[in-house]
């Protein structure tokens, strides 16, 4: 099948964290269009798993104007970098405390990949050990709470986990179960 052409490119906004670009393409048809395109650095969302339950995390989302669960999830700050293995577990560490014995990755997914670069790898944490947490000044908000796997797909029937990144991670999950 035939792909997308690129014929040109130019940076319309950029932040510390974000990049939008116009690409005037041209399709297989010969028609001719723009895709505008955010770009952002890849993140992971962390599964902290025990005693049949998750550890889930809520914060205020500013961009919904309310408060939502989800699994602890980020990427890198500025200026740092690494695997995405160690960024999971850099990430829950930073939002949860904990130190997981086991990282297993569970797949990579798109975030919106329809208007967007951006992707995500998706970890099952296990064998968690409590510490302090070290939230940024962004988190200060945020709380950590275990739920069993129950309520936590009770809470995404009531529209209560509404994270499309976490309902993703969670089915990942479900499938490794199942190959398991």
């Amino acid at each position: 099948m035939d792909e997308i052409r690129q014929l040109s490119s130019r940076e319309v906004y950029r932040s510390p964290w974000m990049s939008v670009r116009e690409d005037e393409v041209e399709f297989p048809s010969g028609t001719r269009g723009t895709y505008s395109v955010v770009d952002k650095q890849d993140f992971v969302v962390v599964l902290p798993h025990a005693d049949g339950g998750f550890w889930l995390v809520q914060q205020f989302r500013y961009p919904v104007g309310r408060r939502e669960w989800e699994f602890p999830q980020g990427g890198w700050p500025a200026g740092h970098s690494g695997s995405a293995a160690e960024l999971a577990a850099a990430e829950l560490r930073e939002e949860t405390g904990f130190e997981a014995d086991s990282l297993v990755h569970l797949g990579h997914l798109h975030a919106a990949y329809g208007c967007s670069s951006q992707g995500y790898d998706v970890f099952l944490a296990a064998g968690l050990t409590p510490g302090p947490t070290d939230l940024e000044p962004t988190e200060a908000d945020m709380v950590h709470e275990w739920r069993a796997e129950a309520e936590v797909r009770t809470m995404i029937a009531r529209g209560e986990f509404a994270d499309a990144h976490s309902v993703a991670a969670l089915a990942l999950y479900d499938l490794h179960q199942r190959s398991r």
